[in-house]
């Protein structure tokens, strides 16, 4: 790829396709840029180069923790990250169970209630051993089943509305069970409602009719007319109906009861009832696999499911791991049942919100919104490039999609650079289905690449830290599934742009998905760091200074190779963007989880050769410049540092001096450490801690008459703040330096 050619910028600065590729529309581009008509193709607004700015590694590193999903666990531990700022992990992390869900497993289970076929797939009597088998293992509040009862006694006919897999057929059935409404016929789905009263027929010799999922649209409502007809045509032949609709039924003054699903363990254990005893009912609800099944929030149809499975472990059919499996493989059963294209398939723009979701799980609901009808846009050009894409503007509402997602929305403060920002937020209910879905798409549906890639590049060109984060998620997930793949479509065009943000992009994919334990990701940048592409060289260097803690000593070996072939192309200092690169990833090695392999290892190479003093002592003082969260008066993390470690007597409180001393007596870097011990000491001026700690540090750093002359310059002379004269502070840390 680094030899590949610049691509033309478009209007917008956004990437064209390569003047011999085809636009969505299979014709060949005139000029090499997007449609500026076209929403799709068009970029975000302004000039793309214009507003790229180079973000420096802290503030990208920030943006990356505070932006992640959560599947990704990041920040919480410090397998990537420093635990020096407040003494907190603010670093980088992964899970078992991130792993576990990406390799995964297809095996599927088909859901079916024994005896029953599908509601509303042909009228036909249903069999009275089906209904006491239902009865068997049915669970409702009785009170609200005593209500329903009552309105259906009166009435004749029930209109019972409730989302799908809540058990509202079963409830049907069990209503007319109850009633004594035998025998039960079902109707065809396809009952229109004005042709409702005409399915009923004394020759029948049915006392109860369910009509499950009647399909109703805003051209053909269910009317009161429709159920008085019906409900004659029932009082001639002493029978009962119960209609079974969705939250989005169409109805004209009609009443509808509403339907909620029971607890999940209470079903569960009405199953295993059926199935065994008492005590191994009560033994199997207690085992740790099934309470994490429990607390998953698993449709009725499989809680069902797993009452069987455990039915088999009880009997010695099956072993303890097809239990521990079960609730990840009906997870995936679920998705692929979302993708999958029938009669009851759901609508294109409902799959793009469900990807989108899995993009920015645990965002907020209306960027997630916005963006699905982004990627939806590029894959009705995908299905047919013909059709002008489209997007309703008032669509769904959010609690039919989060429904139809299985997801929930909430309330949540979101991070931004101006501090926590209240959002209304949508996440998927079972924090595996991100990943689950992803995997899915990308393996199982190749066809959708394309679309998905033009949305993803669209996302990495986004304003929003937010969004260019979630990008790279997206993509590390996709780069553990099929890393040969997501490399050359996704991350190596973005390694080898020219604008940062596409690059960051590429940096925080990488180190996302070396996270979820894809492999080959340090091989990757070893060669970056080595190689002879520029951009991808800076992509590498600022990827260790993320990934280095957990192979500080492999990551100071590639960051000295490439400081060493930066000199050897051009001799010089590290002023420029890969040197400033180069000094931040060392930075951020020597504030993670590894500092003290960090530290050993950059003062037993400070003076090997130029290049490599320079990067040690540039990184060093860049480490030290920094604050706890980077406010203008937070503890130095450094200095904290040597604080912890003169009172453990650990190897730091020589190491930190020994790096000082060098920093401020070589010319390259002098000026930019006396700078850092200037902040020091009006940090100091305001925490006493800060104080005692560089009382303790000053002293150390004097081992020549040049050090003491440096030291005690700086404290006599240093202005305060705003120009005031030097802080009390600095006289009394003038007292701490030893004589001449």
């Amino acid at each position: 790829m680094s030899g590949q050619e610049e691509p033309e910028r478009t209007p917008s600065g956004g990437a064209s396709e390569p003047k011999d590729r085809k636009n969505p529309k299979g014709e060949p581009k005139q000029d090499g840029s997007a449609a500026a008509d076209d929403p799709a193709q068009a970029g975000p607004g302004e000039d793309a180069e214009e507003r790229d700015q180079p973000q420096n590694a802290w503030d990208a590193r920030r943006d990356l923790i505070d932006h992640s999903p959560r599947s990704m666990n990041v920040g919480d531990r410090s397998r990537f990250g420093g635990s020096l700022v407040g003494h907190d992990q603010h670093g980088v992390s992964g899970g078992r169970v991130t792993g576990d869900v990406i390799m995964g497993s297809k095996t599927e289970i088909h859901y079916a209630i024994p005896g029953f076929s599908a509601p509303g797939a042909a009228s036909g009597e249903v069999p009275r051993i089906t209904l006491e088998r239902l009865a068997e293992t049915f669970v409702a509040d009785e009170e609200v089943m005593a209500d329903l009862l009552a309105r259906l006694r009166r009435d004749r006919v029930l209109v019972l509305s409730g989302a799908r897999f809540t058990g509202r057929h079963t409830a049907a059935l069990m209503l007319l069970h109850r009633l004594g409404a035998a025998p039960v016929r079902t109707l065809v789905r396809d009952t229109g409602p004005a042709s409702l009263a005409d399915r009923f027929s004394p020759e029948d010799r049915a006392r109860g009719y369910l009509l499950a999922d009647l399909d109703t649209r805003r051209d053909r409502p269910l009317r009161e007319p429709h159920v008085l007809a019906a409900k004659e045509r029932l009082v001639e032949q002493d029978a009962y109906l119960v209609v079974t609709v969705g939250p989005a039924a169409v109805l004209e003054d009609v009443p509808k009861a509403e339907w909620r699903a029971p607890r999940a363990a209470e079903v569960l254990a009405a199953h295993l009832r059926t199935r065994t005893d008492e005590e191994t009912a009560a033994k199997l609800l207690g085992l740790p696999d099934v309470v994490e099944f429990l607390e998953r929030g698993h449709q009725l149809r499989e809680v069902a499911a797993f009452a069987g499975q455990l039915g088999r472990y009880a009997a010695g059919e099956v072993d303890a791991d097809a239990i521990a499996q079960f609730s990840l493989i009906s997870l995936e059963n679920q998705v692929q049942e979302w993708f999958e294209e029938d009669e009851s398939a759901i609508h294109l723009r409902d799959k793009a919100f469900l990807v989108a979701l899995a993009a920015f799980d645990g965002g907020p609901y209306a960027l997630t919104a916005e963006l699905s009808d982004l990627l939806y846009r590029f894959l009705q050009e995908t299905e047919n490039p013909a059709q002008v894409a489209e997007v309703p503007v008032f669509g769904t509402h959010i609690g039919k999609r989060l429904q139809l997602a299985r997801a929930r929305g909430y309330e949540e403060d979101e991070r931004t650079e101006w501090g926590p920002v209240t959002q209304r937020k949508a996440a998927f209910r079972d924090e595996r289905a991100a990943l689950v879905l992803l995997r899915e798409l990308w393996t199982g549906h190749p066809s959708a690449r394309p679309a998905l890639i033009g949305w993803l590049r669209r996302l990495a060109d986004d304003g929003r830290p937010l969004v260019r984060t979630r990008a790279a998620s997206t993509v590390a997930v996709l780069a553990r599934t099929d890393l040969p793949s997501a490399m050359a479509l996704v991350i190596e065009p973005w390694a080898t742009s020219k604008l940062f943000r596409h690059r960051l992009v590429a940096v925080n994919s990488l180190t996302l998905a070396h996270l979820i334990d894809t492999p080959n990701i340090p091989r990757i940048l070893d060669d970056w760091c080595e190689g002879d592409d520029e951009r991808r060289r800076w992509v590498g260097v600022r990827s260790y200074g993320l990934i280095g803690s957990e192979r500080p000593e492999q990551a100071l070996a590639a960051l000295r190779k490439a400081v060493r072939r930066l000199y050897d192309d051009s001799p010089k200092d590290l002023d420029d963007e890969m040197g400033r690169e180069l000094a931040e990833a060392v930075g951020l090695l020597l504030l993670s989880s590894a500092e003290e392999q960090a530290l050993a290892e950059l003062r037993e190479h400070l003076d090997d050769d130029r290049a490599v003093r320079d990067l040690t002592l540039a990184g060093f003082v860049n480490a030290c410049g920094r604050t706890q969260a980077d406010e203008r008066y937070g503890i130095p993390p450094v200095l904290d540092w040597y604080a912890r470690a003169v009172a453990a007597g650990s190897a730091a409180a020589y190491g930190i001096p020994h790096l000082w001393r060098a920093a401020l007596s070589d010319q390259r870097t002098t000026r930019h450490a006396l700078d850092v011990l200037r902040a020091w000491v009006l940090i100091a001026n305001r925490a006493t801690a800060t104080e005692w700690a560089l009382a303790a540090l000053l002293p150390t750093l004097v081992a020549t008459p040049e050090d003491h002359q440096r030291l005690s310059h700086l404290l006599r002379t240093m202005p305060g703040e705003d120009g005031d004269p030097p802080p009390p502070v600095a006289a009394r840390l003038l007292t701490t330096l030893p004589t001449r």
